[in-house]
């Protein structure tokens, strides 16, 4: 199976005052630049959002330091990014 390359770029929600961009022109190289992936697919999709939608929080709300959006978040992230 072949590969089709082209020179199209790939622009993300920038972190701050930065620019993200993707252009793969880098070679035979690896990072964890898949976290950006994933967070650019969630911001899009909202995906995580509405699985922690799924979930009741029996907690008493002023003992929470965290939502169950966060929780849920932290655990989808971890496990795909390793």
């Amino acid at each position: 199976m072949t590969t089709e390359c082209n020179g199209k770029l790939f622009e993300f929600h920038p972190p701050g005052q930065r620019e993200v961009r993707a252009d793969f022109s880098g070679g035979a190289i690896s990072s964890d630049a898949g976290g950006l992936l994933l967070r650019e697919v969630e911001k899009r999709t909202g995906i995580v959002e509405r699985f922690a939608s799924c979930f009741k929080d029996p907690r008493r709300a002023e003992w929470v330091e965290h939502t169950v959006g966060e929780l849920v978040a932290q655990r989808v992230y971890g496990l795909a990014l390793g």
